[in-house]
């Protein structure tokens, strides 16, 4: 009862019309910003700071929550279209809403990632309504050992699931991992796989490898199977409606991925990215069709789509409830909150009531406009399939190139884009999964520092990962996810036998 109150108390903030303003030009700058790859909310609310600076708290915060988890929205459209991620967490979702948009579904796979988002997106804030106070304290017990572990599953599950080859899998995380390390090491000060020069001392941003991989990959694979100059088939929309069936195989993996999704995002350093690939692949292990995956299945499309919603929402628990940012994004809200005079914490919710509850009645809100906003636009938004095929991949081209440059205005990270597209080709000619690469380099950094941590505090004593009962069952996970793939078809050959 009392947390009906409490939510009453938020949406009478939250629906005050310059508030309720306030919501719908956030999810509408935010849905704009995920569709262009290179932007990202990071930079949007970096650039908001100053204009929230004389709002209040409340309205602040519930502008910039709008960027952010309309950008998340959003996203899915370049992923599905192009093949493009508009933001990391979206990247998942390419797996199977780009082979949907060339099989001719392009409509109903961003229907999917609408309905999916919108659904993930109201289960967390539930969650996050019921839950938030008693979240903080497990958030809390999660220490640097926790991390590792959750890290190594959270890879070992996406390298489990290489269709063709563990190995390769395996090989393709490696090359991520070693990516994720190149520069200065900010603990000691080493610098690492530099080569001499200084354009690599900040390492290499993770936007120039995930669309060098994806989008340039695929435009290079299009011109080598000659296909650059063939007209774009004109029924490549399709219908944006969804049969029963359809909605019944869909509800399992969004309901699923947005509990997990939401459990991942309240973990600082997790994210919407690892959720959304968590999500996809919990429901690729179980599924009974799970080898259509990444082949345009449509519950590849929902389950990281809710997933990654689902945790975007998750990351305002350690924000608010802790002062701990989770991710890129959260810690500039949190720098954002720090400028207005607010300390979040675990007094936030006595102090700051109408921060706290306020910003999650918006969310309803913004999660309903971005439903009604998005649905009507979609025969819109997919039409830019329907472009003459030489157009669409020039239109890849500048996006990819644009958004790169944009980030440093460095030409060098035109020519890492180049080198990263010849890579993705490599890649998917020789059959390499480019899943385990990316999910590598998001992880890498995070994996190193909570090994490195956590060996510092046990003086060296690797038995620390076992001791823990938490990250004991975390690796015991993670290895039974690399021993099943081999070890179940020896068992159906023998089985087979007799």
């Amino acid at each position: 009862m009392e947390a009906f109150n409490n939510l009453m108390f938020g949406f009478g903030i939250a629906l005050e019309p310059m508030n309720i303003a306030y919501v719908f030009g956030g999810v509408f700058a935010g849905t704009i910003i995920g569709m262009l790859p290179g932007l990202g909310p990071i930079s949007a609310l970096a650039l908001m700071i100053p204009v929230t600076f004389a709002m209040e708290p409340s309205s602040g915060l519930i502008l910039m929550a709008g960027v952010y988890y309309g950008a998340i929205f959003g996203g899915s459209s370049s992923s599905i279209l192009l093949n493009a991620p508009g933001v990391a967490g979206t990247v998942a979702t390419s797996f199977d809403g780009y082979p949907m948009a060339k099989q001719g579904m392009a409509g109903k796979a961003l229907a999917i990632a609408a309905y999916a988002s919108f659904i993930g997106g109201t289960i967390s804030i539930v969650f996050l309504m019921m839950v938030a106070p008693l979240l903080s304290r497990v958030a809390v017990a999660f220490g640097p050992t926790e991390y590792f572990a959750l890290m190594v599953l959270g890879l070992t599950a996406v390298v489990s699931l290489s269709d063709k080859s563990l190995v390769k899998g395996l090989i393709a995380a490696v090359v991520g991992v070693m990516i994720s390390i190149i520069g200065i090491d900010l603990q000691t000060g080493t610098v690492r796989f530099a080569f001499g020069t200084t354009h690599l001392l900040d390492g290499i941003d993770f936007l120039v490898v995930a669309l060098g991989i994806f989008a340039l990959a695929e435009v290079f694979y299009i011109l080598l199977r000659g296909g650059g100059g063939k007209e774009q088939p004109r029924n490549a929309i399709g219908s944006l409606k969804l049969t029963r069936k359809e909605a019944g195989e869909i509800a399992g993996p969004i309901g699923r991925s947005s509990v997990l999704g939401f459990f991942t995002g309240v973990l600082p350093g997790a994210g919407a990215t690892i959720g959304s690939f968590l999500g996809y692949s919990m429901e690729k292990r179980i599924a009974k069709d799970g080898d259509t995956f990444g082949k345009g299945n449509i519950k590849g499309v929902a389950a990281p789509e809710a997933a990654n919603n689902a945790a975007c929402t998750g990351s305002f628990v350690p924000l608010l409830t802790l002062g701990v940012p989770g991710s890129g994004t959260t810690a500039v809200l949190l720098g954002a909150l720090l400028v207005m005079g607010i300390t979040p914490g675990p007094a936030m919710l006595a102090d700051r009531p109408d921060v706290f509850w306020g910003v999650i009645a918006s969310m309803y809100i913004g999660n309903i406009m971005l439903l009604v906003l998005n649905l009507p636009l979609i025969p819109y938004i997919a039409k830019i399939l329907e472009m003459p095929r030489p157009l669409l991949l020039s239109l890849i081209l500048i996006f990819c190139m644009v958004g790169v440059y944009g980030m440093s205005f460095s030409v060098i990270d035109l020519l890492f884009l180049l080198g990263f597209g010849l890579l993705g080709l490599g890649m998917r000619l020789f059959g390499f999964p480019a899943a385990p690469l990316i999910l590598a380099l998001i992880l890498g950094d995070i994996m190193e520092e909570s090994m490195r941590r956590a060996l510092q505090i046990s003086g060296g004593d690797w038995m620390v990962f076992i001791d823990k009962p938490i990250s004991m069952w975390l690796l015991i996970i993670a290895s039974l996810s690399l021993i099943l793939p081999v070890v179940k078809p020896l068992l159906q050959k023998l089985r087979a036998r007799g």
